[in-house]
């Protein structure tokens, strides 16, 4: 297993120690996420799934209310808000303390979340595009990034660039910008899945472990993707094995989040490899 270099990120005024890697377990409340096994709408459902989150050993709830699968019918931002405020009042009533993690590319629901709920991270699949998922384009600093740097939370930078190099670049130019306008804290994410076939994902796998030589921590979010099933000839149900065996390459490869629906298997996986260093 790649040595970890000690980081720490800044999560509500606490540190979270990443010297061992932890697990960010995935709270949907979407009725379209691509993984059915992961939808949860009732109150009593998403109080039910960030007590399993917690008990299996996951530092980190991700809650997402907006469906961005290929093909997925967008939320407005309004309908995403109602899903979040529900969201997160039944999570802060059985987990109070935890650490929630908020999965959205609108700055005005990541606001409500970090004011009203107390979110620490923001992560944002967008990389930063406050108008992903039309034809417009992003002009000047990103509202999300100016946001994030006015609050003080932490901040999960993705890339949708299709190569290891252009992954790189894309993020030496965000991070330079986040930085410039005092954003701190900030979490790397390759974004397998979005932007890059399969066998991109899997270029960009193999080489991650440079991206440790930014000094900054490193999330993936593999779990049950195409990048997995549709490369065995499987359906997302059945992919719980290969997220494992990618989860386990990914820890191998410096990771320092594991983003993923199966906690318990990521938190065996990221035991086991921490006995390799």
């Amino acid at each position: 297993m790649k040595a970890h270099i000690h980081k720490t990120i800044n999560v509500n005024g606490r540190l979270l120690e990443l010297s061992t890697p932890v697990v960010m377990g995935i709270l949907n409340v979407t009725p379209d996420s691509f993984y059915a096994g992961s939808r949860v709408q009732t109150e009593a459902d998403i109080a039910r799934r960030a007590d399993v989150i917690t008990e299996e050993g996951g530092t980190i709830i991700d809650v997402g209310a907006c469906s961005t699968r290929p093909g997925a019918v967008m939320a407005d931002e309004k309908e995403e808000a109602e899903r979040v405020r529900m969201a997160l009042k039944a999570v802060r009533k059985v987990q109070p303390d935890a650490i929630i993690s908020l999965d959205t590319f609108r700055p005005n629901v990541a606001q409500m979340a970090v004011e009203e709920y107390g979110v620490a991270i923001i992560n944002d699949i967008s990389g930063g595009n406050d108008r992903y998922g039309t034809d417009e384009k992003q002009d000047g600093v990103p509202g999300m990034f100016e946001l994030v740097a006015r609050l003080g939370v932490a901040y999960v930078l993705t890339s949708l660039r299709s190569t290891l190099q252009e992954v790189l670049l894309d993020f030496s130019h965000n991070m330079q910008m986040l930085q410039d306008i005092g954003a701190k804290d900030i979490i790397l994410d390759p974004g397998f899945g979005f932007g890059k076939t399969i066998i991109q994902n899997y270029d960009i796998l193999n080489g991650m472990d440079i991206l440790s030589e930014t000094e900054m921590p490193v999330l993936v979010g593999v779990s049950r993707k195409s990048m997995i099933y549709k490369q065995l000839g499987i359906t997302p149900e059945e992919s719980q094995n290969g997220t494992t065996v990618l989860n386990t390459v990914a820890l191998m490869k410096g990771a320092d989040i594991l983003r993923v629906h199966d906690v318990r298997e990521a938190m065996q996986a990221v035991k086991l490899c921490t006995h390799l260093q």
